[in-house]
Order: structure tokens, then C-alpha cells, then sequence
């Protein structure tokens, strides 16, 4: 959502105004700031984008520095949501639609709508006819809206890297029926290049870009007769995306059982802290599972080391995530590309230890 330009004076302003209002939970204040500087003469696209989606990155930011609880992030995310409701009801921001129809969506799965919902409004205000799914769409209900309603194009939005096949079979039944699909968001990496692996019809990076692509014009995909989803990742046919999917529970319960023998910290662990570290295991077998989809090592130590940040965040040693790299080494051993993904992982890791402060206790 960001730009390339330099943030004005007033727009810092204008996001300073906001974190203050959005930190203190206070919707009302919140609403004031972005709908008064539109009765100033904003411009209502640069209030989404530059004020209301830097903040909400901050919002992020400050979650993953531990200066916010899960809690505050999320009544952060409800008050974001709320404001562009409002702005999108303002009478000087309503616009007539005039051009086609596009049907914006996330994937299935993937909560986090912000994204998603900044792109509805971005083209709403062009002039576009919108259809706003919203969070967590399953492909079937989204092909059934597309069957009843139709679209020019469809946007699906993810987040998180782990919702990529869920994405792939978005993508190709949207396809199927004839409608071109355009992906965004930081699940498809940050140059596309998952975009293009699963064959989307087009990817763009924000939510200007993804407008003005809808508005270049996107083909209609050709037939997909003879051609199946996974066509275009021949490296699937080893099973092993499939099998370490399935074993997850198995592969969670397995770092479990043998954490406390090769970190012996994790003795002391309360019942809460067991249940975050179960968590974290299985979050990283998931993401192992994704990596093996896509067949990129990077995406899975992009995770690890976001992990590893985390964890330091939190005063939890990083250099416990070495014991789960260990034990799901040893468990998955006959399985190349899994040995070759967590070898990988491995010397990602202690590049990062051997920089990283560690403060050595868990909090």
C-alpha cells in the first residue's frame, strides 16, 4: 500500500494523528481524524493509502516488537476497519460505478482482510462495480458468486504465505470458468514470483498498481482443456508436500516429546509456554509444508528467521529453534527435498544466532 514518493507533511501529520488515536482505542477519534481531513480536501485515496494503511503497518510492526498484545492488535485492526467503512460512506467519497465488475476476495483461509478491503475501496473510487467477499473465502461459495453474478476480473488477496495452495486452487478454478484472476499481497513474495508459479493472470505489489493493472485490461485465460492444476510444479509428484502435510500432528507431537532432551530449558516451561511452543512448532512444520509446495527454500527460512525475531522479541533464545530443525531432520530423513529445505534452514539459523543479542531466559 505504500508509494514511492515522499511522505508529505501533512499525510505524516495525518498518520501520527491517527496511531495516536488508533493506540489509545479510541474508534471515534480515529473516524474524526481521517473523515475531517477529508472535508479538508484530501484526497480519499491517499487517506486509505497513505494514512489509514501506514498505520496499520505500524500496528504490525509494533506487534512483532512486543510493544503490542495480540489484544490491542486486533482492536487496532477492527478500528482500522471501521474508519474505512466510515470514509467509504462519507457522503463526499460515494462514486457512481461506470466501468465493469470485479469481485475482490481473500482466500480461503487467510483472515487478514485489510489488504483486500483498501484494494475494494481503491477501485470503487475509480468507478469500478465492486463485489467485496471479504475474509476466508472458500473457492466453491467464490466460483458460485462468480456463476451467479459474473466479473471481469477477479482480485484475491493473501498474507500468508501458507494459504499459497489454497490460492493455486482459487486461481485455477476462476480460470476454469473464464474469468482472469489478479493476486496481491505478501503471500505471493515480494517481487510475484509465487504469482507467476501457480499461473495467475496477473500479480501486483499495491493496491494502486493492482487498480491501474485492472484497468489496462487483464485476457481472459485460455481453456484449460487438458491441463490440470499442477502442471506447473512437476516437483509435487514426489508425494512429499502431501505426506508431511498429513504427518503435521505426528511431526508436532514428535519435536514435543524430544525438545526437553535437546533444550533442556524447555523443562521449566509453564503450561502457557508449552502451548506457545506447540504453536511455533506447528506453524513451522506448516511453512516446511508450503516450501515444499512452491519448491523455494527461501520462503521457509524467510519464516524461520521472522520466527527467530519473534522469539527474541520476546525474550524467548532463538537458539531453541535449532532442537525442532534437529528432530524433523531426523523424522523426515528419507525425504530429499525436506533434508535439503531444513539443511538450508540450519545455516540460516546460525548466521543469524551468531549476530543476534540474546537475552537468554524466557519470559
Amino acid at each position: 500500500m505504500s508509494t514511492h514518493t515522499p511522505v508529505a507533511p501533512r499525510t505524516r501529520d495525518l498518520q501520527d494523528r491517527l496511531w495516536e488515536a488508533v493506540a489509545d482505542r479510541n474508534e471515534h477519534a480515529a473516524a474524526a481524524v481521517v473523515l475531517t481531513a477529508v472535508d479538508d480536501g484530501i484526497d480519499p485515496e491517499t487517506a486509505l493509502l497513505d494514512v489509514i494503511a501506514p498505520v496499520q503497518a505500524r500496528v504490525g510492526a509494533e506487534w512483532a516488537a512486543n510493544r503490542l498484545g495480540v489484544a490491542q492488535e486486533h482492536a487496532a485492526s477492527a478500528i482500522a476497519e471501521r474508519v474505512i467503512a466510515a470514509l467509504a460512506h462519507h457522503p463526499a467519497v460515494r462514486t457512481a460505478p461506470r466501468l465493469g465488475r470485479v469481485t475482490v476476495a481473500c482466500v480461503d483461509q487467510e483472515w487478514h482482510v485489510l489488504p483486500a478491503r483498501l484494494l475494494a475501496e481503491v477501485l470503487t473510487l475509480r468507478g469500478w462495480q465492486v463485489d467485496f467477499l471479504g475474509a476466508q473465502v472458500p473457492t466453491p461459495h467464490l466460483i458460485a458468486h462468480l456463476h451467479s453474478h459474473g466479473a471481469d476480473v477477479v482480485a484475491l488477496s493473501s498474507s500468508i504465505p501458507t494459504r499459497l495452495p489454497a490460492a493455486h486452487a482459487a486461481i485455477t478454478a476462476c480460470q476454469a470458468v473464464g474469468v482472469p484472476v489478479l493476486v496481491g499481497g505478501a503471500a505471493f513474495g515480494p517481487d510475484g514470483r509465487y504469482a507467476r508459479l501457480l499461473g495467475a493472470d496477473a500479480w501486483a505489489p499495491d493496491a494502486r498498481s493492482a487498480a491501474r493493472r485492472v484497468a489496462d485490461g487483464i485476457a481472459v485465460p485460455a481453456p484449460l482443456t487438458g491441463r490440470q492444476q499442477l502442471d506447473g510444479l512437476p516437483h509435487l509428484a514426489d508425494q512429499e508436500y502431501t505426506l508431511v502435510v498429513r504427518s503435521r500432528p505426528q511431526l508436532v507431537r514428535e519435536v514435543l516429546a524430544r525438545l526437553e532432551s535437546r533444550f533442556p530449558e524447555a523443562a521449566g516451561y509453564t503450561e502457557q509456554q508449552r502451548e506457545h511452543t506447540a504453536q511455533d512448532i506447528a506453524h513451522i512444520v506448516e511453512y516446511l509444508g508450503v516450501a515444499l509446495y512452491v519448491d523455494d527454500d527461501d520462503l521457509f527460512t524467510r519464516f524461520l528467521i521472522w520466527t527467530a525475531g519473534i522469539l527474541e522479541a520476546r525474550r524467548v533464545p532463538a537458539v531453541s529453534l535449532r532442537p525442532v530443525l534437529d528432530v524433523l531432520g531426523v523424522e523426515l530423513k528419507d525425504f530429499p527435498r525436506s533434508t535439503r529445505l531444513l539443511d538450508r534452514a540450519h545455516t540460516v539459523l546460525d548466521a543469524f544466532l551468531a549476530t543476534a543479542h540474546h537475552p537468554g531466559v524466557h519470559g
